[in-house]
């Protein structure tokens, strides 16, 4: 199953990457809450959606091999601590788009970091 959950958030883990990499201006507008940081910054988002990619392709390798668990914690620590950025401006009250977030953001970077590390018993070696 752990397999299977990493596999799932993967894609739009890598989707998302993919979008701002090649498309930056149109997730810059299509997400909800995005524009709401400042305005566009064209290098800033395709980096950002490098590492998007490289954290979906780690996650993506733990569906794969079991044993690159170790990459997609790594993958999964990007998104956590992502989401921890998130969940700050959650607490702090100036994200107004918290529900949004919560569950596009928080969630799945909390369940990407708990599937990633192998459960007791799983052979990884």
């Amino acid at each position: 199953m752990r397999r299977s959950i990493s596999a799932i958030l993967a894609v739009p883990t890598v989707v998302n990457g993919l979008m701002m990499m090649l498309s930056g201006p149109f997730w810059y507008m299509s997400v909800r809450g995005v524009s709401d940081t400042g305005p566009y910054n064209d290098h800033f988002v395709r980096d950002i959606g490098a590492a998007f990619v490289v954290a979906g392709l780690a996650l993506a390798a733990r569906a794969w091999r079991p044993r690159y668990w170790a990459a997609a914690v790594a993958g999964a620590a990007f998104l956590a601590l992502h989401a921890l950025l998130h969940l700050l401006m959650v607490i702090d009250g100036r994200d107004q788009h918290a529900v949004f977030d919560l569950i596009t953001v928080v969630l799945p970077a909390g369940l990407a970091l708990y599937f990633a590390f192998p459960a007791k018993g799983e052979v990884h070696a």
